[in-house]
């Protein structure tokens, strides 16, 4: 089974974490004998977090329960709240992810902490726009891995930009095998073009997946 940890703070997102999290909790779309998948929301408080929507959200447990191996995600959503230090705790999780092989996705304002940490002097990553990790993470040194595109993924590191919500949850899906191959590249191509006929043809690839 996969643990896929979401790591749930003040000021959250929404929007970044829509197209992820319904599909991995869903399944709705996963392929016939999928390996399973558990979602769990973690805190580095029990206490409700309130996201940027206005949504509450009560952590399922906390960073000290979150246990890293190969078969365990970390997602890190963006949030306003970031440069606070009682976020460091998750930072230092997230390294002992990459470390033992274990998959690491982090969005928008996720990427600022990720790279504070020096987790992205080294690999291929993105973030909000060229200069913009120069601009907030003063002692990041990546720059000449730096990707000027929506979402990167590097192995067991996925970055996105703001805007690349939709491709990130592409990448993450791909990287946990959970769909089939012209499932996942039709349920992309519905959503990021509204247009009816990728719709079918993912009700098509569900029909003879069967």
């Amino acid at each position: 089974m996969i643990t896929i940890y979401v790591y749930v703070l003040d000021t959250l997102a929404d929007w970044e974490l829509g197209h992820v999290m319904s599909e991995l909790n869903s399944a709705r779309f996963f392929k016939k004998n999928a390996e399973r998948v558990e979602l769990k929301t973690v805190s580095n408080k029990k206490e409700t977090i309130k996201t940027m929507g206005g949504m509450e959200i009560v952590p399922n447990c906390q960073i000290d329960d979150v246990i890293a191996s190969k078969t365990s995600v970390l997602i890190l959503p963006g949030a306003d709240a970031w440069n606070d230090p009682k976020h460091d705790a998750i930072i230092l999780k997230a390294s002992e992810f990459l470390s033992v092989g274990a998959t690491v996705c982090a969005i928008c304002g996720a990427t600022n902490a990720l790279a504070n940490h020096g987790l992205l002097d080294n690999r291929p990553h993105t973030s909000n726009g060229a200069g913009y990790l120069d601009m907030f993470c003063p002692s990041y040194k990546g720059q000449s891995f730096y990707v000027d595109t929506p979402s990167v993924a590097d192995g067991n590191l996925i970055t996105a930009s703001s805007t690349g919500s939709l491709l990130w949850a592409k990448q993450i899906i791909e990287k946990l095998d959970v769909f089939q191959p012209n499932t996942l590249e039709t349920w992309y191509n519905y959503f990021s073009t509204g247009d009816p006929k990728h719709f079918y043809a993912l009700m098509e690839t569900l029909q003879s997946n069967t």
